[in-house]
């Protein structure tokens, strides 16, 4: 086991979270990471890794043990896992999945395109937002009351494409039917761009929100879990014994204002992948989901009673701490907003003791939030 790191201190004190609720906590605005690691100076595989441990007692089960965090980077992986370890990653590529939009009297939007596969009828979800002034900024939430979406809306988009909004799905989401001159892969790739939000500084390109797994494009946010992943950090885990597994869940777009729920994704959870989980399960290994998507993907793919089957399609799944985890033993993932939902899924993974000294311990010491920022390894199960 490699040494822990010692951790430097946050600029500003947080409010902490408490073991009454874990959602309630404030991320100072330094705390985000506004640029990928490269252009902070680092390897994407040199962000900082905060691995919690315990919790928990054995696999199912409930017998409290006292929670641990370690501080290290992401290099020390290899160490921190076992020979026998299953990675579960997301193969899915980021799209760039923003489009400049005019509304018929010439004012603009930004058109974010939420999924690459149509529904039966064809359409797509999209979000409108508003764009930035300066036309390089970020762009913005619209609010119910701002926002001119109806059906019927007819949107220009560049290179003579358009959209129709068909219904609405959210008071954020909305159907509508594209009409474009190329292939949506071929489109994106000559008009769009990555998506987007405040906290990063400039646009970046493409190639930032790519994971080292991506084989199939198709997510309209990058599963970020992964970016710290390397060819040669993959190198070494193989050589530590520690295995990787794919599946393709393809991500919607995010809502850091509103927090919603997740909402159907398209998924695929190959059967060499069921299998090997199987296998490892069977053997005393540990499955360990690297981001929220594959925890998504392999529990849709999992029956009650444990087993894990090949899966095509979409699902609607939301994992909560009632509904609890059946595939899944540990979870690397990065630093949620409060109040998102996918804190729900990490407490469900984690528990409450785990997940809130976790958090504690990343805001007291400085670790960065959102994508391009530093990651957690959950695993509740063990003692060290």
């Amino acid at each position: 086991m490699p040494t822990a790191r010692t951790a430097r201190t946050a600029p500003t004190a947080p409010t902490a979270l408490t073991a009454r609720d874990p959602f309630d906590f404030t991320v100072p605005p330094e705390l985000s990471a506004s640029a990928p690691a490269e252009a902070r100076g680092l390897r994407r595989d040199a962000v900082r890794l905060l691995v919690g441990r315990g919790g928990r007692g054995g696999r199912g089960g409930r017998a409290d043990t006292a929670p641990t965090a370690e501080h290290h980077r992401f290099t020390d992986l290899p160490e921190v896992l076992r020979p026998g370890d299953l990675l579960v990653v997301n193969n899915s590529a980021t799209l760039p999945a923003a489009l400049p939009a005019l509304l018929p009297d010439g004012g603009r939007l930004a058109l974010h395109l939420s999924s690459a596969h149509p529904d039966p009828r064809g359409d797509h979800l999209i979000e409108l937002r508003r764009p930035a002034r300066d036309g390089t900024g970020a762009a913005q939430y619209l609010p119910p009351a701002e926002n001119p979406a109806r059906p019927g809306l007819r949107l220009t988009l560049p290179g003579g494409g358009r959209a129709v909004l068909t219904a609405a799905y959210t008071a954020r989401l909305w159907y509508a039917r594209l009409t474009l001159p190329a292939p949506l892969p071929d489109y994106l790739a000559a008009h769009g761009k990555a998506i987007r939000y405040g906290y990063v500084d400039r646009d970046w390109p493409l190639g930032a929100y790519q994971t080292v797994f991506a084989a199939e494009p198709g997510s309209s946010e990058m599963p970020s879990a992964a970016r710290p992943f390397t060819a040669e950090l993959v190198s070494a885990l193989v050589a530590r014994g520690v295995l990787i597994t794919p599946i393709t869940l393809h991500t919607g777009v995010a809502s850091p204002e509103l927090h919603e729920a997740p909402y159907p994704e398209r998924y695929r959870v190959p059967a060499a992948t069921a299998a090997l989980v199987a296998h490892v399960r069977a053997t005393g290994g540990r499955v360990i989901a690297v981001g929220t998507t594959a925890v998504r993907a392999l529990e849709s793919a999992t029956t009650p009673d444990g087993r894990t089957h090949p899966a095509d399609g979409w699902t609607d799944l939301v994992i909560t701490p009632e509904r609890g985890v059946r595939a899944v033993d540990g979870l690397l993932t990065g630093w949620h907003e409060p109040r998102a939902s996918h804190l729900l899924m990490l407490e469900a993974i984690a528990g409450r003791p785990l997940l809130v000294h976790c958090y504690r311990e990343a805001l007291a010491t400085g670790y960065l939030w959102h994508e391009f920022g530093d990651v957690n390894l959950l695993l509740p199960s063990d003692t060290g």
